[in-house]
């Protein structure tokens, strides 16, 4: 398997995952609205037009699709919710349609997902694939991208879903989130688990998936050992070198701020990867101390 064709590679995980897979001797193009912009070898698609461009379905052996509008960029108003949804669901049908047309098919779809599946707040208990879906709105958004995706495991390719947690790198995502304030300090109750992964841990995932023909369905894309918020935080100050302050933010506080979006942060998500750990993939990072050290350039 030579050729991966990635959807939503400009993001923070999609150029993660471009370099890993270019290490590995892959050869890697985008889809992307903008070919001519990008830094990647691209084919272009347009959504809202139904097109991809039909040499890049061709070229592909495999396809990771990983675009979608970012849960966390802005309030959950009823707009941003649509397109929260419609990025995901929209764009994975296109990828359907196309394929459903084709005689010769790539051999693989791996799809990014959440860990939100769950719901956002399970208190301290462990979950696995089969525990059912929460009853929120980033649980209906996992559902109706999985069930979109599930569409093109109809059609042959061994199909994988990883359902991906907190993503830990130097580059963005949570970590500068939560490091942005002068002073460090717990949110909420500080106690709420947090489900993590080093972003290149799970860019070794998706190689995993790719590689290995024994690995479909889903599986939860975090680390081993999960961290409550006041850990994670602690640690993470302690190796960016920023004060950290122990008393935390209240969570009133987080919901004027947030609004609806504030129940990523509070709540609780114990989550096991068991399954991908039998599946053969090995972390590099199974701690939070671990992945923080090498994230912030302390690794000995």
């Amino acid at each position: 398997m030579k050729n991966i064709l990635i959807t939503g590679g400009s993001g923070l995980i999609g150029k993660a995952l471009t370099k890993h897979l270019e290490s590995e001797g892959k050869s890697v193009a985008w889809l992307s609205r903008s070919p001519d912009k990008q830094p990647q070898k691209c084919y272009e698609w347009n959504i809202k037009e139904g097109y991809i461009d039909e040499a890049a379905l061709a070229w592909a052996d495999a396809i990771i699709h990983l675009a979608g509008a970012s849960v966390a960029d802005e309030r959950w108003t009823a707009e941003r919710k649509e397109l929260i949804i419609k990025s995901r669901t929209e764009s994975a049908e296109l990828i359907f349609q196309k394929l459903k047309n084709l005689d010769s098919r790539p051999r693989v779809f791996v799809s990014a997902s959440g860990s939100n599946y769950y719901g956002l707040d399970n208190g301290a208990k462990w979950l696995n694939e089969e525990d059912p879906a929460g009853d929120d709105f980033l649980s209906e958004v996992v559902v109706a991208w999985e069930n979109a995706g599930k569409k093109i495991a109809s059609l042959g390719l061994r199909t994988v879903f990883l359902r991906t947690g907190v993503v830990l790198d130097a580059a963005g995502g949570a970590l500068s989130q939560m490091l942005q304030p002068p002073v460090a300090a717990p949110l909420g109750s500080g106690n709420q688990y947090m489900s993590w992964i080093h972003i290149e841990d799970l860019a070794r995932m998706y190689a995993h998936s790719l590689k290995n023909g024994h690995v479909s369905g889903i599986y939860n894309a975090v680390a081993p050992h999960p961290a409550t918020n006041k850990h994670l935080t602690k640690a993470a100050a302690k190796q960016k070198g920023k004060p950290y302050l122990g008393i935390p933010v209240a969570g009133f506080i987080l919901r004027i701020a947030l609004g609806e979006m504030a129940g990523m942060i509070l709540g609780s998500n114990k989550i096991s990867c068991d399954k991908m750990l039998s599946a053969g993939f090995k972390f590099k990072y199974a701690t939070v101390e671990h992945a923080l050290k090498e994230i912030y350039g302390n690794a000995s």
